[in-house]
């Protein structure tokens, strides 16, 4: 059995749709449960529904062989994994983001930045020579800058509406193309190729 690693929300419809393409039964992942472990009716693949941050921790433990994540999380969680197809779904920017008067004050020592992507940041700011105070929040990130908490976000954006509606603006796209990877787990990509590759190249397939 082929274990995925998948996170919970709008991109398992998407991912669904994409491996349904490819042969692979997910009806199970079509049902309205509460169960985080699921079965594909044919007993070939396994599916761990989790937070999206916890996807690399699933695969790079083996737990799981498979996993699907956007790439902002990849980017955060750094692990050792293989990335082996872009999957063109879940597709965002990760931005700075704040007032619009921010637009010409975005580089200095006292910076606030708020963000979930803490990891990313640093290693974004660190290359840019810019020394920044990082906040670190787990949600509702748009809100740091309208109370003042910090003075700009670092956040992704997807259509912007978020940032709209609380007064906010994209002031500069820092990484774009950021979209759901297929990652597989090192060891099970060797022990497992017979099944893993074929599905491979039909999501290649469907992609394309």
């Amino acid at each position: 059995m082929i274990y995925f690693a998948m996170s919970k929300g709008r991109l398992v419809e998407k991912s669904a749709a994409l491996l349904k393409k490819c042969g692979v039964d997910v009806s199970v992942l079509l049902e309205d449960t509460r169960k985080l472990v699921l079965e594909s009716p044919d007993k070939k693949f396994g599916f761990f529904l989790v937070k999206p941050a916890d996807v690399p921790v699933y695969v790079e433990s083996g737990v799981a062989d498979l996993g699907i994540a956007g790439k902002d999380t990849l980017l955060e969680e750094d692990r050792d994994l293989y990335e082996l197809l872009d999957l063109g779904i879940g597709k965002c920017r990760l931005c700075l983001a704040g007032p619009p008067e921010r637009r010409s004050a975005l580089t200095g020592p006292h910076l606030r930045v708020a963000t979930k992507y803490v990891n990313t940041a640093r290693r974004v700011f660190a290359e840019r020579g810019e020394d920044v105070e990082l906040i670190k929040l787990n949600g509702s990130v748009e809100l740091a800058p309208v109370t003042g908490l910090s003075d700009v976000i670092f956040d992704v954006v997807e259509t912007g509406s978020t940032l709209k509606a609380n007064g906010l603006v994209v002031l500069e796209e820092v990484i774009s193309g950021v979209s759901a990877r297929l990652v597989a787990n090192k060891v099970s990509l060797k022990l497992k190729s017979a099944d893993i590759l074929p599905l491979v190249e039909k999501l290649k397939e469907v992609i394309a």
